[in-house]
């Protein structure tokens, strides 16, 4: 196995000196602290931290120390990655166009026509004219053990990993400063600026072309990286539910309307983008007429659909020839020799091992086999693309028993930018552990390494030249934003004022039960709070006080606040919401939620059976509340996104105010003052009221604190006035039927205060006032069913259609 560090001599090799001088220099506990650091780094706000309350197992890890090489090094590499690249562009156009490759035996029919990547629809119309079939390339290479680098696989169709270097600098520049300093490598943002200004020019020019970033969703084992990407490049992150075509164009819904699409970043399987174009596909999961958009120059789409088909491992057989024949050139870039064999093969000649890949499926990873363990080749369509494969470099790799040599795989790519292939000055190495995958397409996690090119001095600095560009005009539209955005983040707000809303009645009735056998009054506030804690989920109807008997109520909330209970539950979702909104999260905000919300499910998961335990749980998840609100006003925009979050907050309060005030106040008038002050308590507004009327407790100013005053945070007039400004925001109208609804329950609350206090006895009339209250909550519910339709499910809105007498008997009769 030849070794990266050290030359045929055991001595350092001149361009890791540096390098290995800066590592020496920190010792194996700073270096293991350095390891650990990038750890946290990536938990805080990496690929590892996209389902906070846990780190996710497929997640890429970064090594501490990196992979050097040098200059000269990387410029022969990148003059034969742009030659690769060329080549891979120009067999795409012949395959998808006269097919002359066919024609003259250069490459056997089978591995084109029965290829399940060779689109057929779209022959002779990939992408407008003069634009590139392949964009964005990459190639993953071995270095063998005669020191020459060779490639094991080509990346033409959904081209990965490039979000993993990106993010894989970003942590080692936080993690290893003296290293960067002894080691200077090169900027990955001159290949990022390139990138953006290339996509630029891809656009229908006469205007500033508008950019997305297309992904499968958060499922996708590449979502973080697609959610790099897109900031990278300034490119709309989106999924083929947010996009539609009218007129033959391209647009993203939003919630002000369509927006048009001039270039498309698809990391959408081809054969899934459009379902008119293939009908075998799921029609939802497509954008119908996405391609014919794309077919009449109305779009262009990078890489095109279709350019996967020459990454299939059995065109490795053929490349050398074809170079010659495509670009009459001899290849720069050696690759490891490749065959094609029939199913029943024995071992070909060699001395092994060999790497089995079937020879059209250029996704599935290899198999590594011996002449000793061989077995005839089973029935494969196409064929095998069988590889001789030679064991790849070690480079040194920290671990907790300290450095040691592992195999690693470099993946680099290039960019097609001005008629020419440019290569980013560095990529990601994939270290080959114990159960890696072999070739294949770049897995969603294992570990890797940022790999450094060495800069010069004298080397010269490539950049995108100036662009003449129209002046931008300015917006301000708070409805720029695709509907599934704002549902998430409606319903991310409405799970955290719920997990606040649960802490907050678990934790009023822990400190009840921790004083032993209660009295009457506690005993009386212990009911209204299991009514309360009944009608937002978290114990059983079984666990209800009788009497003075409490056992059952204990045990229900103990099970509520564990990890799987209904707490926990929460604390799950808003997790999950969190990773579907992460593009729209800065990394401050980001960290903020994940960092408060880990602190909470670790009090879960740590809290002993006590009650004074569960309290302590209880206050970690109104700190991961109290964090978000924090965040959320002083980090984000007034913009689209912090309405909804906003909307979803303002409208779960108020319905929390409105339940538990109405369950509150169900008891005899006579024991109205014990309601009274836990009414306070549940609104946190005890220091308020106790301010404005020295500890006398009434029922009219009681409730006008905490259902009709406008300044009371904890209020229900509050989120009213809120949730009515943020739906006149949106909709860009001062007048508003949605913002007229909640100007309307705003008057409704005022107006239960003037009856209360026009009332001879107030008591009698706010323990009256549990079923107003109640058709108050219903009518809040019908305004979040309005504002799902207008905004969420893009329905129109409901309408009664009145039938005469032949038509309902008619009705009737069906």
């Amino acid at each position: 196995m030849l070794d990266e560090m050290v030359d045929g001599g055991r001595q350092i090799r001149p361009h890791w000196r540096s390098l290995i001088g800066a590592i020496g220099g920190l010792g194996k506990p700073q270096l293991e602290e350095r390891a650990q650091r990038l750890e946290l780094a990536a938990e805080e706000d990496g690929a590892a931290s996209m389902l906070p309350g846990g780190r996710d197992a497929a997640s890429w890890r970064c090594d501490p120390v990196p992979l050097p090489i040098t200059a000269q090094e990387f410029a022969a590499l990148e003059a034969g990655l742009a030659q690769r690249a060329r080549l891979m562009e120009a067999l795409l156009a012949d395959l998808y166009g006269p097919q002359d490759v066919l024609r003259e035996g250069l490459v056997p029919p089978v591995l084109v026509h029965g290829n399940p990547t060779f689109l057929r629809p779209l022959r002779h119309g990939l992408n407008p004219p003069r634009r590139p079939l392949l964009h964005l390339y990459s190639a993953e290479l071995i270095r063998c053990a005669d020191g020459i680098w060779r490639v094991a696989t080509d990346r033409t169709g959904l081209v990965s990993g490039l979000g993993v270097a990106q993010e894989n600098r970003r942590l080692m520049g936080q993690a290893m400063p003296e290293a960067f300093r002894a080691v200077k490598p090169r900027s990955l943002s001159t290949f990022t600026d390139l990138w953006q200004d290339a996509l630029q020019r891809l656009g229908p020019g006469g205007g500033v072309p508008a950019i997305a970033l297309l992904t499968p969703g958060h499922s996708s084992p590449h979502w973080f990286e697609h959610v790099v990407l897109s900031r990278e490049i300034n490119a709309a992150l989106v999924e083929p539910g947010d996009l539609t075509v009218r007129g033959g164009a391209l647009f993203l819904k939003t919630l002000s309307g369509l927006q048009p699409v001039d270039v498309l970043v698809s990391r959408v399987e081809p054969d899934a983008l459009d379902p008119l174009e293939f009908p075998g596909a799921d029609a939802a999961a497509g954008v119908p007429g996405l391609l014919d958009a794309a077919r009449h120059a109305r779009l262009t789409v990078v890489n095109a659909p279709g350019a996967a088909l020459v990454e299939s491992p059995g065109f490795m057989a053929f490349t050398p020839a074809l170079c010659r024949y495509l670009l009459g050139e001899e290849p720069l870039l050696e690759e490891l020799p490749t065959r094609c064999m029939p199913a029943g093969s024995g071992p070909p000649e060699g001395p092994g091992p060999w790497l089995l890949r079937p020879a059209m499926d250029g996704v599935a990873g290899g198999v590594l086999r011996s002449r000793a363990d061989w077995q005839p080749l089973s029935e494969q369509a196409g064929g095998w693309a069988v590889t001789d494969w030679q064991e790849p470099s070690a480079a040194p790799c920290f671990s907790g028993k300290g450095l040691s040599p592992m195999p690693i795989a470099l993946r680099m790519f290039a960019l097609h930018f001005e008629g020419g292939w440019h290569a980013m000055p560095g990529g990601m190495a994939r270290v080959l552990e114990p159960g890696a995958q072999y070739a294949g397409r770049l897995s969603g996690g294992g570990w890797s390494k940022d790999v450094w090119v060495l800069a010069e001095d004298e080397a010269p600095i490539l950049g995108p030249g100036p662009q003449s560009l129209p002046a931008l005009p300015i917006r301000r539209n708070a409805g720029a934003l695709p509907s599934r955005v704002a549902d998430n983040l409606f319903w991310l707000g409405r799970y955290v004022e719920r997990l606040d809303r649960s802490s907050r009645l678990v934790r009023a009735t822990l400190s009840r039960l921790r004083r032993g056998r209660p009295m009457p009054r506690e005993m009386a506030e212990l009911n209204a709070l299991a009514r309360c804690l009944l009608e937002a989920g978290l114990i059983e109807a079984e666990a209800m006080p009788s009497g003075a008997a409490t056992t059952g109520l204990s045990a229900s909330i103990g099970r509520a606040a564990r990890p799987d209970g209904a707490v926990g539950q929460l604390q799950a979702r808003i997790a999950g919401m969190t990773g579907l909104v992460r593009d729209r999260l800065t990394g401050d905000m980001h960290a903020t939620f994940t960092q408060s919300l880990r602190a909470a499910r670790a009090a879960a998961e740590t809290t002993g059976p006590g009650l004074e335990d569960l309290s302590r749980a209880m206050v970690a998840n109104l700190r991961f509340a109290s964090a978000v609100a924090g965040v959320a006003s002083e980090n984000m925009v007034r913009g689209g996104a912090w309405l909804f979050l906003e909307l979803g907050r303002r409208l779960e309060r108020a319905q929390a105010v409105l339940a538990e005030i109405g369950l509150v106040l169900d008891v005899p008038p006579a024991r109205v003052e014990a309601s009274l002050r836990l009414i306070l308590e549940l609104c946190d507004s005890v220091i308020t009221y106790r301010s404005r009327y020295l500890s006398v407790l009434q029922p009219a100013p009681v409730l006008d604190l905490v259902l009709a005053d406008p300044s009371n945070p904890r209020g229900l007039a509050f989120q009213l006035a809120a949730m009515q400004s943020a739906l006149a925001e949106v909709a860009g109208v001062p007048a508003d039927a949605l913002a007229d609804e909640a100007a309307s329950l705003r008057q409704g609350a005022e107006a239960l205060i003037h009856d209360v206090l026009a009332a001879r006895d107030q008591s009698l009339a706010a323990t009256a006032l549990p079923s107003r209250l109640s058709a108050m909550a219903d009518a809040l519910g019908a305004l979040s069913d309005a504002i799902t339709r207008r905004y969420f499910a893009l329905l129109p809105a409901q309408r009664v259609l009145t039938l005469d007498s032949e038509e309902a008997a008619e009705v009737t009769r069906a």
